[in-house]
C-alpha cells in the first residue's frame, strides 16, 4: 500500500511539473502567435518526454543517491519525501510564494538525510553552487546577447520582413529546446526518491516520470501557457531566441553534470538581463533582488523542515521538531507579506 501511495504521489508531482514548468517553455512562441495553443502544448509534451528519457538519468541518480545514500530511502521515507515536496509546493501557492521544483525536491531529501546524518555535504555544496551562479550566468549572458542583436548589420536584417519566417522558426526551436532541458532536469524531482527506495529503476523511473511530466504539459499547461505567453509582457522574437536559449544550454549543461537547478529562476535573470541591456540597471530593482533570494532559500527550507520533522514524528516518533515547523511556517507567513508587496516586479522589469 505504501509504495502504491508513494508512486501515486510521485507521478501526481510529475503531472503538476509539467502542467506549470515544463508548459511555460512554449510561452514566447505562442504568445508571439507562431503556433497554437494546442500544437504548442503536444510539441512541448513530446519534447519534454523525449528529454527526460533520453538525458534524464543522471540528475534522477543524483537526486535518488547522489545527496544521502539509497540505502536512506526506505519506502516511507521516500513517500514522505516526496509528500513534503508536494505539500511544500501546496503551501507556497496558499502563501502566494513562487518555489523552485528543483529546490524544494533537494531540500526534502536533505531532511531525510539530515534525520540520519548521511547528507553527501560536498556534493550539496555543489548543488547549492551552481543555484547561486547559474542565474547570474544567465543574467549575463542574455547582456551579451542582446549587445549582440544590436549590431546595425544584424539589426537591419531583424527588422526586414524576410527575417519573421526564419526568427519564427528559430523561437519555436528555442522552446523545443527549452522543453527539452526542463525534461532532463526536472523529471527527477518527481521519481528520484522512487528510483533511491528501488521501487523504481532507473530507467522505468525516467520514462514513467517523462511520461507524467509530457501528461501534465499537454492537457494541464494551457492556463500557465495562456499567461506566460500573452498576460505577462510581450518580447520579440529574436529578445524570446535569447531567453529560451539561454535558459535552455544552462540547464542542459547542469542536466549532463546532474545537477538539479531552478529553471523559473534562470529564464527570470535572462530577461532581466534583457531588460539590463535596453535600459540599465533601472531594471535592477530591489524588490526583484529581493523576490529572487527568497525563492532561492525559502524553496529548500521548507520542504527540508516538512521532510525533517514528518519522518522524526512519523518514523522516529520524535514530536519535539514540531516547533521547529510552526517556526518556520510563521516565518512564510512573513515571506509571503513581503513578496506580495512586490506586486510582480519581474513583468515591470520585463516590460520595460
Amino acid at each position: 500500500m505504501l509504495t502504491i501511495i508513494a508512486v501515486t504521489i510521485g507521478l501526481f508531482f510529475a503531472i503538476n511539473i509539467g502542467a506549470s514548468g515544463a508548459a511555460a517553455s512554449m510561452g514566447i512562441s505562442y504568445g508571439a502567435g507562431v503556433v497554437k495553443k494546442r500544437l504548442a502544448l503536444l510539441l512541448c509534451g513530446i519534447t519534454v518526454f523525449l528529454g527526460a528519457w533520453l538525458g534524464g538519468g543522471e540528475v534522477v541518480k543524483t537526486i535518488g543517491s547522489g545527496i544521502v545514500p539509497n540505502s536512506t530511502f526506505t519506502i516511507p521515507i521516500a513517500l514522505i519525501v516526496l509528500a513534503s515536496a508536494a505539500l511544500s509546493l501546496f503551501l507556497a501557492n496558499v502563501f502566494g510564494i513562487p518555489l523552485s521544483t528543483s529546490e524544494v525536491a533537494v531540500g526534502s531529501v536533505v531532511g531525510a538525510g539530515i534525520v540520519y546524518q548521511s547528507v553527501f555535504v560536498g556534493k550539496l555544496a555543489w548543488i547549492m553552487l551552481f543555484w547561486l551562479l547559474t542565474p547570474f550566468a544567465a543574467f549575463f549572458i542574455a547582456i551579451l546577447a542582446a549587445n549582440i542583436l544590436k549590431i546595425k548589420t544584424l539589426k537591419r536584417w531583424m527588422e526586414a520582413p524576410k527575417a519573421i519566417p526564419v526568427l519564427s522558426v528559430l523561437v519555436v526551436c528555442m522552446g523545443l529546446f527549452e522543453a527539452f532541458s526542463a525534461g532532463m532536469n526536472n523529471v527527477a524531482n518527481a521519481v528520484g526518491p522512487l528510483v533511491g527506495a528501488d521501487i523504481m529503476s532507473t530507467s522505468s523511473g525516467i520514462f514513467w516520470g517523462g511520461l507524467f511530466v509530457a501528461a501534465g504539459a499537454i492537457f494541464l499547461g494551457h492556463r500557465v501557457l495562456e499567461t506566460n505567453g500573452k498576460k505577462i509582457t510581450t518580447l520579440r522574437l529574436e529578445e524570446g531566441c535569447v531567453i529560451s536559449g539561454t535558459g535552455a544550454a544552462i540547464v542542459t549543461a547542469a542536466s549532463i553534470f546532474g545537477i538539479p537547478v531552478p529553471l523559473t529562476q534562470i529564464t527570470t535573470s535572462s530577461i532581466i538581463g534583457i531588460g539590463f541591456a535596453k535600459h540599465g540597471k533601472s531594471v535592477l530593482k530591489k524588490n526583484i533582488v529581493v523576490q529572487l533570494l527568497t525563492v532561492w532559500i525559502v524553496s529548500p527550507v521548507l520542504s527540508m523542515v516538512l521532510s525533517y520533522t514528518l519522518i522524526q514524528m512519523l518514523i522516529e516518533h520524535n514530536f519535539y521538531p514540531i516547533v521547529a515547523m510552526a517556526g518556520v511556517l510563521i516565518s512564510v507567513f512573513g515571506v509571503s507579506s513581503l513578496m506580495k508587496k512586490s506586486n510582480q516586479p519581474v513583468a515591470e522589469a520585463a516590460e520595460k
